[in-house]
């Protein structure tokens, strides 16, 4: 008796390279699964760069990865949030929860080292196609390249190079060494915020990226776009980009396979903390930098320092390091009322009933010793109670908000108060 014909369904797919190397090909079914499989070839590689740390703490290591609709994490996250997100969907025409044409269209200019590259129907290998045994396969070319736009004006941040002492907005893969975000039409003076908030974490030794607020008059190549009357934007010298190529990067989201909803409620401190002490190549240091990074954000009233905000990075392509700092800002001001950082740490999330004694527990449960630790916070805490009041005056920050900051550090806990 005769098996059955198999049901015909087409396939597209995107080649993965990182640093020259192909890691493997997501493939996109028409029924909506999306299938990422390693090339045989990476996986065997003695010596092969890192695409993800997620592959030495995961059981599943080279294993495929399956999503309906979405892309698996890994991928995911390497895609905007938000309204940027609702734009490229509505341009595509496609949904927002359909990943795999939103890949397929950044793929080019994606963050840390990662290159999404279309495959011609017919060149798609047999062993990427071998996870869909009960249809058969009609390759297809990528539907999502048919459609042409730009990125400008959505989400307010672009790519820029600096030359000859301005920003211009770069046209060019390759020339995007730094991002330029331009005021907010929805909250005031953000800019301002920021760099105010990176320059005061930095004089507690939190290492950031270069940093500067420039007129946007300086600023070249800017697109037409809806802007509040404010004249000011930040830019942050980006950390996944060199003079030697790109450096590959991944937030945490993707290290624990979690997909960008769940950036808030899955993890902790704790588990970010672990992960860098006991498989990065400087655990010590980098577990040190992210404990005052933790006092840093109390210290600012930051509560958006979610898991899409700590990053690895690979400088060597192999060896995981505590990314620089990016994104601190205090949003006390944009959410009245807020008490809470992101995520807990050592059973607490409100930042005025932390002290010591937490991130005691938090250094116990990550297993890095508490001493180690401890000087460290000591040494962020007098320095921001010996130099914080000062600097803070000099700083662009809006009045409004230093008031609301000051205001916050006289209600934190006697271990970290700043009067």
């Amino acid at each position: 008796m005769s098996s059955a014909p198999k049901q015909r369904e087409s396939v597209e797919a995107l080649s993965l390279t990182l640093h020259g190397q192909r890691v493997g090909i997501v493939s996109h079914y028409a029924g909506g699964k999306n299938i990422l499989v390693f090339d045989p070839a990476f996986a065997a590689m003695p010596a092969a760069p890192v695409f993800t740390l997620s592959q030495t703490i995961s059981k599943l290591a080279f294993q495929p990865r399956m999503a309906s609709q979405r892309l698996p994490p890994v991928l995911s996250n390497l895609l905007p949030e938000g309204a940027l997100r609702a734009w490229m969907s509505q341009a595509l025409k496609v949904h927002t929860d359909n990943e795999f044409p939103l890949l397929a269209a950044a793929g080019a200019n994606l963050p840390g080292a990662l290159v999404a590259q279309p495959i011609q129907a017919g060149e798609i290998p047999g062993w990427a196609l071998s996870q869909r045994d009960r249809t058969e396969p009609v390759q297809i070319n990528v539907q999502a390249l048919q459609q042409k736009f730009s990125l400008a004006g959505v989400q307010m941040k672009f790519s820029a190079s600096r030359q000859d002492g301005r920003m211009n907005i770069a046209s060019t893969q390759g020339q995007d060494e730094w991002i330029i975000k331009t005021p907010s039409t929805v909250h005031q003076q953000v800019p301002a915020n920021e760099y105010s908030a990176m320059k005061l974490a930095e004089h507690l030794g939190v290492t950031i990226p270069q940093i500067a607020l420039l007129p946007l008059d300086q600023i070249s190549g800017l697109p037409d776009i809806p802007l509040p009357d404010e004249s000011l934007a930040y830019a942050i010298q980006r950390f996944d980009r060199s003079l030697r190529g790109r450096i590959h990067s991944e937030d945490f989201a993707q290290v624990f396979e979690l997909y960008a909803h769940e950036k808030y409620g899955r993890r902790n401190y704790e588990q970010i903390a672990a992960t860098i002490y006991h498989y990065g190549g400087e655990g010590l240091p980098d577990t040190q930098q992210m404990a005052r990074r933790l006092l840093a954000n109390i210290l600012l009233a930051n509560g958006d320092a979610h898991l899409k905000n700590w990053t690895l990075h690979y400088p060597d392509q192999r060896t995981a390091r505590l990314a620089p700092a990016y994104d601190i800002l205090t949003t006390l001001p944009y959410i009245r009322g807020e008490t809470d950082l992101a995520l807990n740490m050592g059973r607490e999330r409100n930042w005025y009933a932390l002290t010591l004694a937490h991130f005691q527990l938090w250094a116990e449960r990550v297993g890095v010793p508490w001493p180690a630790v401890r000087v460290h916070l000591l040494d962020a805490r007098d320095r921001a109670r010996e130099h914080w009041p000062a600097l803070l005056d000099e700083l662009p920050m809006a009045p409004e908000h230093k008031q609301l900051l000051r205001t916050h550090w006289r209600n934190l806990n006697d271990d970290f108060r700043i009067v």
